[in-house]
């Protein structure tokens, strides 16, 4: 890419993911640091719809802040496929020139961005906590040209011991996946509309097409712990998976959700979908119980958003009450049965 080429790329671009014609929540997350990031630019968000009978999404897209919806819509892309979808983006980057691009760091998003950012020669950082506007390098080098409105993003680097903030001053779009749960999403305005351009670049199959089968969907019961108002969160201190039967109760006491932490996942005693962390989900209860959890940085990435941290744990060196609210050192055993009663005879009063 030319450096003359640079200025042409304009706008904020996000991917709207939506599986079976329903939208999911990063998308809505998306358009709303989309909005913070394109103020900084005083520019526009648009949101880039893909899949097969997918329009009537484009009114829930404005709803949460889309300026404008692209749509591509065509039979090859009703289920998530790479080759088709990465096909769309291409297109759509090619043909719009957008400045930044974000994907959300979904399954989808990971197979997806990768593929779009080498089809667009573009680099691509991965599963970012943060996006900022502003200079690079972020403190001026003698000799080195300081540029200005860049993307700045950030994302935990070393297996989450340290933090890296990474640029991509010479190439467009600057592209970034986008951790689930991190971003903000805007309070919905119902009857807000778009501008809907429909955009087709036309799909012809090739040996790259793969072929669905089947799909076939795991059905599980397990509530996304992403949703939850309460979390009680247990880690290896909790000392057994017959132990959790603790959690489980404190938590229907007070209508909470049980989660873990990583080591508990490792061990076999609770399944990955409830794990909050660096290599888990990022949550933001309003309570969030941190049982037997000592609190390493990378589980604490996951959780630090949370609006009352509540920590047990024997260890009162531990670094979980670092960050906690409300810290109990003792034996969780004693506490968290004691706890759940004291909540049970509060409600029965109640």
């Amino acid at each position: 890419m030319n450096k003359m080429g640079l200025e042409e790329y304009k706008g904020v671009y996000v991917f709207a993911q939506q599986v079976d014609n329903v939208l999911s929540n990063i998308s809505f997350e998306l358009i709303g640091e989309g909005k913070r990031l394109a103020k900084d630019l005083d520019t526009d968000v648009t949101a880039v719809l893909v899949g097969s009978g997918v329009k009537a999404l484009a009114d829930e897209l404005a709803a949460y802040g889309a300026d404008k919806v692209i749509v591509v819509d065509d039979p090859e892309l009703k289920n998530y496929r790479t080759e088709p979808y990465a096909h769309a983006l291409a297109s759509v980057i090619n043909e719009y020139k957008p400045e930044i691009f974000l994907v959300g760091a979904t399954a989808i998003g990971r197979d997806l961005g990768p593929t779009v950012s080498a089809r667009v020669a573009t680099g691509l950082t991965a599963d970012c906590t943060s996006l900022e506007i502003g200079d690079f390098p972020i403190n001026p080098i003698p000799g080195q040209e300081q540029k200005h409105n860049q993307l700045l993003m950030t994302r935990p680097a070393f297996g989450g011991n340290t933090i890296a903030t990474i640029a991509c001053p010479d190439n467009r779009p600057q592209m970034a996946t986008v951790r689930p749960g991190v971003m903000q999403k805007l309070d919905k305005v119902d009857g807000a509309k778009a501008e809907v351009i429909e955009f087709n670049p036309g799909f012809t199959p090739n040996n790259r097409y793969v072929e669905i089968l089947e799909v076939s969907k795991a059905v599980s019961d397990i509530k996304d712990i992403m949703d939850a108002k309460i979390l009680v969160s247990g880690g290896r201190g909790v000392g057994s998976p017959e132990n959790f039967k603790l959690l489980e109760d404190l938590a229907e006491a007070i209508g909470g959700q049980v989660s873990c932490s990583r080591a508990v996942v490792d061990s076999g005693w609770k399944p990955k979908e409830l794990q909050v962390g660096q290599t888990g989900k990022t949550v933001r209860p309003n309570v969030y119980f941190a049982i037997g959890i000592s609190g390493a940085i990378q589980h604490v990435a996951g959780m630090e958003e949370s609006d009352i941290i509540i920590a047990i744990n024997k260890d009162e060196d531990a670094p979980i009450f670092d960050v906690a609210d409300y810290g109990v050192v003792g034996d969780l055993n004693k506490i968290v049965p004691a706890l759940t009663e004291a909540i049970k005879t509060e409600m029965a009063n109640k």
